[in-house]
């Protein structure tokens, strides 16, 4: 039998890929005896145990099959068939194929989808002065301390911290979290209600999957977070946009159907987008709504770290008596968005439910992230963090306001100044559909622009922009802005508008 060996490798892998080859070419027909391993040896000039390891390689990867006192022969039905791929003339052209049977949900999913935005060739994928919002100054997160946490923990870590965790979180960290929260923003809870998850995102995405029924009404914020309108449409929920002013969610106002609404989402220490604050009336009137309609309040306390004026309000949560609040926080805003980790403090009749769909939707959150936090909160390196990034962005926004009144004065109108770290910038002699040019022509002049219209289930009657500075320096906000007063001089001014 005339077997060519290429010289690479081991001479063992060499007679195993030219017998391989030579199966999978059909040369050696399923059924064929191959040749006993002496014989082989011999003809080759190789030792026996070389055809040996050859021949276990073809039988535990099942293209040939032993027969005790027969020999080995080459299987009849071989593993790799399927995976080759027929040669295709050229010329032939297919139908692409069908869209794939999808279930309610993910027809939902992939309709509300943010994975795959239309994108705008024109725009730089990277800009001097970049405006987007959301973003902390990872620049000036402790990273020596974090990677001291982290060597530490792991050198430490055992067997026990390798294996499955619970759903509910570390231990510790609920314990850290409860102490914080009851400290910091008068929530009113014990460790056994706080469930660990994946950032809010997932906070948000259980809540909908535990409480919602496709057809089922929630009342959300107009204007509001886009992912919490795409998890809850995912799900299958009916939206009712509930106006907010400058203190927050209209309750007094709410839409026509709230009445059988199964919960209601809310953003009351810094509403998102508009940067309103919920007032204590509207807050004890939110709850009041809750109780009466059974529904249950989801808060998201989106930054609720920073505030720069005024008193703090107690969250939503620290008000209620009657276990209607879903509070929902996130570590990502605060340190670093790649660190996915959040919490949720439940009404006790709901920690149960949470947990069983946690279980199932990834077992656990990642245990060593949730070590490193505990000591990060407990050695008080987090509140240390939290006090100079306040102080930071305090400067930053103090920055942004006198750069706008400077050079835009009176042809904009602001909301939100007073906390969180974006604020929403209303352009007076700017219409609507001029929006995108503006943006466009901005990112021409390298400064990175975003509107607030996404945020919207009905488009509002002027143009505005979300301006986010958490991750920028003064310098650079100071020369954004004089660029972007520049580019608007250029756009056609089509309009006067009062100011908001």
């Amino acid at each position: 039998m005339f077997v060519k060996l290429d010289g690479t490798g081991a001479l063992y892998q060499q007679l195993y890929q030219s017998l391989r080859s030579a199966i999978l070419a059909g040369k050696l027909a399923p059924g064929t005896r191959l040749p006993a391993t002496r014989t082989m040896a011999r003809e080759l000039g190789v030792s026996r145990n070389t055809v040996l390891l050859a021949y276990e390689q073809l039988l535990a990867e099942g293209y040939a099959v032993g027969q005790t006192g027969s020999g080995t022969y080459v299987a009849s039905s071989l593993p790799d068939v399927m995976l080759t791929a027929a040669v295709v003339p050229e010329a032939v052209e297919y139908a692409p194929p069908a869209p794939p049977r999808l279930s309610a949900y993910g027809r939902h999913a992939v309709a509300n989808s943010p994975l795959n935005p239309p994108s705008d060739p024109t725009r730089p994928s990277a800009l001097r002065y970049d405006f987007r919002y959301g973003l902390p100054a990872v620049e000036d997160f402790p990273h020596e301390i974090w990677r001291r946490l982290l060597a530490r923990r792991a050198r430490s870590a055992s067997l026990r911290s390798l294996r499955y965790g619970p759903p509910e979180g570390y231990g510790p960290l609920r314990e850290a979290i409860a102490d914080y929260l009851r400290r910091s923003r008068a929530v009113i809870c014990d460790p056994e209600q706080i469930v660990v998850v994946n950032g809010s995102q997932q906070a948000l995405d259980l809540t909908a999957r535990v409480l919602l029924d496709p057809g089922d009404r929630v009342v959300i914020e107009e204007p509001h977070y886009q992912g919490a309108r795409q998890v809850f449409l995912a799900a299958g929920a009916e939206l009712l946009p509930g106006r907010v002013d400058a203190e927050g969610l209209d309750v007094a106002a709410l839409p026509e159907g709230a009445s059988e609404a199964r919960l209601a989402f809310v953003t009351p220490s810094h509403q998102y987008p508009s940067g309103a604050i919920m007032s204590l009336a509207r807050r004890l009137a939110l709850l009041s709504w809750a109780e009466d309609t059974d529904a249950y309040v989801l808060e998201d306390d989106y930054d609720s770290e920073y505030r720069y004026e005024g008193r703090p309000v107690e969250a939503v949560q620290g008000l209620d008596r009657n276990g209607r609040v879903i509070y929902v926080g996130t570590f990502s805003k605060v340190l670093f968005p790649a660190l996915r980790l959040g919490y949720m403090v439940l009404p006790r009749p709901l920690v149960q439910p949470m947990l069983a769909a946690k279980w199932l939707t990834d077992r656990h959150t990642s245990t060593l992230e949730q070590e490193m936090l505990t000591d990060f909160i407990r050695e008080g390196h987090f509140e240390r963090h939290l006090r100079r990034s306040r102080t930071r962005n305090a400067a930053l926004r103090a920055a942004l306001l006198a750069a706008l009144d400077s050079h835009l004065g009176s042809r904009i109108s602001i909301s939100g100044a007073n906390a969180g770290i974006h604020l929403l910038v209303w352009l007076h002699d700017v219409a609507p559909d001029q929006l995108d040019a503006l943006i466009a022509e901005a990112a021409c002049a390298d400064v990175g622009l975003y509107a607030v219209t996404p945020y919207y289930m009905t488009p509002p009657s002027q143009a505005g922009l979300l301006l986010g500075y958490a991750a920028m320096t003064e310098t650079d906000i100071r020369d954004g802005i004089e660029r972007l007063a520049m580019v608007l001089n250029q756009l056609p001014q089509t309009r006067q508008l009062k100011a908001y």
